[in-house]
């Protein structure tokens, strides 16, 4: 294992790496969320522990929850179904410029499942088509279901030196 070399003044305290939650972050977090159309989703692999690491299609419920449809026969769907804590990743770099300066949104906590008969299925279908169309030709396939994520917390990177921790709270959820 690699160590960092010594350097004058470091010390292995960690400092304090987020400032204090504004409404300007909790305001670019929200339009994080409300503008993805898809995020990096991140499970528990149940038979070898690792972490492993999906892209999915990403909209939003009625009130603004993050959700997923995804597919019973994905391995992150069995690892979600075997441990349901995740994270999702979502804000993508712009065209110019360095990619790490560009916002983005780690949100932490855990998955639910909305699968067909249960109660809102529909409705949520009916808006989740509003902005991911093209699953239309999917959404009803008998293996599909929605996963709801329910934020616990979340990080913001806002750009260089612009470090948030985030409550559900913060996010309006």
């Amino acid at each position: 294992m690699l160590a960092c070399p010594n350097v004058a003044g470091y010390t292995s305290a960690m400092p304090e790496l987020t400032q204090p939650t504004d409404d300007e972050a909790r305001a670019l977090a929200r339009q994080l969320i409300d503008d993805a159309r898809f995020a990096a989703l991140a499970v528990n692999e149940a038979e070898t522990g690792l972490p492993l690491v999906s892209r999915v299609a990403m909209g939003t419920t009625v009130e603004g929850r993050p959700v997923t449809l995804i597919s019973g026969l994905a391995h992150h769907t069995k690892a979600l179904t075997d441990d349901p804590r995740c994270s999702l990743l979502v804000g993508e770099p712009g065209e110019k410029g360095d990619p790490l300066t560009h916002p983005r949104l780690t949100l932490m906590g855990h998955m639910t499942f909305v699968c067909h008969g249960d109660a809102g299925r529909d409705e949520l279908a009916a808006h989740y088509l509003q902005s991911h169309p093209k699953s239309k030709l999917y959404i009803d396939f008998p293996d599909f279901r929605f996963a709801l994520f329910q934020v616990g917390k979340a990080y913001l990177n806002g750009g260089f030196a612009r470090a948030y921790t985030l409550t559900a709270a913060d996010l309006g959820l």
